[in-house]
């Protein structure tokens, strides 16, 4: 790839206390922004502040802030407030709720979506794209043996999808940490790989204004010694080389 590197937009994770810092800090995995700066891409973490409107107002905020920005990885992290798909009850196993993450997530998801801003949405960031687009997710997955914390296991990529032209043919082995999964599924969105147990672990959407993949697991474990896993990555960043030429 020649040129400057696109920017790669990737919003930080509030973290109650960090190595080396004394006090709470904003962070980003450092896998993922190894990933992309592989791929030829700039990882620009992002403070996750606001919008500090909603509406059109809140839009334009968001608008602004990723102007400079080619593509979007959106992260895993903790969990979604259950509210923001319709649901009052909280599952006990629910963690690591955040307002203002969640507000600054569910905005460039729905912002970037609308505009066609190239998106890999990684683990939480498939999720909130399912919530964004009117889905749901099931709290809990089980517990012990049923959950996919620390689990590789492998998916099959449905033919003629996005994900089978990165990853190649036949089940390939993907590395996860979730508990939570898609319920019912946003509008427009293919699931596009399953884990043996009926999982949800890729979509993509059926009329994308955008490249756009989201996986529930992370490719980002792997990249390094993956080639398929690496892909995803390669792709996003090549996705956003193109959309900064045109911009």
């Amino acid at each position: 790839m020649s040129g400057p590197r696109p920017l790669i937009a990737l919003p930080a994770r509030h973290s109650g206390s960090a190595s080396a810092l004394r006090y709470a800090a904003v962070v980003a995995a450092e896998a993922l922004a190894e990933a992309v700066y592989r791929a030829g891409g700039e990882p620009f973490v992002m403070l996750p502040a606001g919008p500090r409107a909603p509406g059109p107002a809140g839009a334009e905020e968001v608008a602004e802030r990723l102007a400079r920005c080619s593509g979007l990885l959106l992260p895993g992290g903790g969990d979604l407030d259950p509210a923001h798909y319709g649901e009052t009850a909280r599952h006990p196993e629910v963690y690591d709720l955040h307002a203002g993450q969640d507000a600054f997530d569910l905005a460039l998801a729905g912002y970037a979506l609308l505009a066609g801003l190239p998106t890999l949405a990684v683990c939480r960031g498939l999720q909130v794209v399912n919530t964004v687009l009117g889905g749901t997710l099931e709290q809990d997955m089980g517990g012990p043996g049923r959950d996919h914390r620390h689990v590789l296991h492998p998916i099959a990529p449905a033919a003629g999808s996005l994900l089978a032209g990165l990853a190649g043919p036949g089940e390939r082995e993907v590395s996860c940490y979730h508990h939570q999964r898609v319920a019912r599924l946003g509008r427009g969105l293919l699931v596009t790989g399953r884990a043996a147990d009926g999982t949800v672990e890729a979509v993509e959407l059926a009329e994308p204004a955008g490249w756009f993949l989201g996986v529930q697991w992370h490719p980002e474990d792997t990249a390094a010694d993956d080639p398929a896993q690496q892909a995803v990555f390669d792709a996003l960043v090549e996705a956003a080389a193109a959309e900064g030429r045109r911009g």
